[in-house]
């Protein structure tokens, strides 16, 4: 990228360092204060305070944070078996076609209904969250993934490798891997925010994180047996920092689509 594509693109990439920033740093919250219990939006804590006198902004960026890092972790788990897949897919054609099957197997199924039996059955957990995520986002990178490599694999560059004899396994690694590293790319960064938000769902329905861990998806659950008492920033603000996120990350991955698979000159 040239250096006035930087200049150019400096806020998005200040956001992306802090969003990065509190995903590595963000802390296990505030400590309960109950002389402030209850207390709505004002100039000492913006965001209000909880049931148990805890700042709210305090609270809202802990549980981004723990929601960035279970996000994270679940869509580059996805984005790595939609990789394997892809190469597998790519050494013979009777692969390709038994994961073009699975594929559109899972993908038939309601993708809710799939993360929740995933989650249940796994127990619940951080560690049944990541998993439930990554085990039902690959289906769609896969499918984008398949159509680059048929791309590739009728290129006239795959059909000289072949032509001297070099094997499956080479053509896959040396040829077909360098292309789909932008699309992987991609795919991956705007899996996040919809792995934050599956997170964030799973934890609302009771399927995901425990009720002790602060995650958006806790705050939000906590909120709603509060909402008809008149405490509506429980709900609102923790609400509108997962939103917030959730289009900083969906920018991030459209900004590098457009710079890793720029238009061509006449359609600009």
């Amino acid at each position: 990228m040239s250096g006035s594509g930087i200049i150019r693109y400096w806020p998005l990439y200040a956001l992306v360092l802090a969003v990065a920033a509190l995903a590595a740093f963000g802390g296990a919250g505030p400590a309960p204060d109950f002389a402030q219990r209850l207390m709505p939006p004002s100039m000492h804590a913006p965001f209000g305070t909880d049931a148990l006198g805890r700042d709210m902004v305090a609270r809202s960026l802990a549980g981004l944070s723990l929601s960035l890092r279970i996000g994270l972790a679940a869509s580059l788990a996805s984005t790595a078996i939609a990789l394997c897949l892809t190469m597998v897919a790519s050494l013979h054609k009777a692969a390709g076609g038994l994961v073009s099957f699975v594929t559109d197997a899972v993908l038939s199924l309601p993708h809710l209904v799939l993360l929740v039996l995933i989650a249940f059955a796994l127990g619940g957990g951080a560690d049944a969250v990541v998993a439930a995520v990554a085990l039902s986002h690959w289906p769609r990178l896969t499918r984008l993934l398949r159509l680059e490599l048929e791309q590739v694999l009728a290129s006239d560059f795959v059909a000289a490798s072949r032509a001297f004899g070099r094997s499956p396994l080479h053509v896959a690694t040396r040829h077909v891997l360098p292309h789909l590293l932008p699309q992987l790319l991609v795919g991956a960064v705007l899996m996040l925010p919809h792995a934050i938000l599956h997170e964030a769902a799973l934890t609302f329905l009771g399927f995901g994180l425990e009720p002790t861990r602060p995650a958006i998806g806790i705050l939000l659950s906590e909120a709603m047996r509060t909402l008809s008492a008149g405490y509506w920033w429980l709900g609102l603000f923790p609400g509108l920092v997962l939103v917030a996120t959730v289009l900083l990350v969906e920018s991030i991955g459209a900004h590098l689509q457009r710079q890793l698979t720029p238009l061509p000159e006449a359609a600009r």
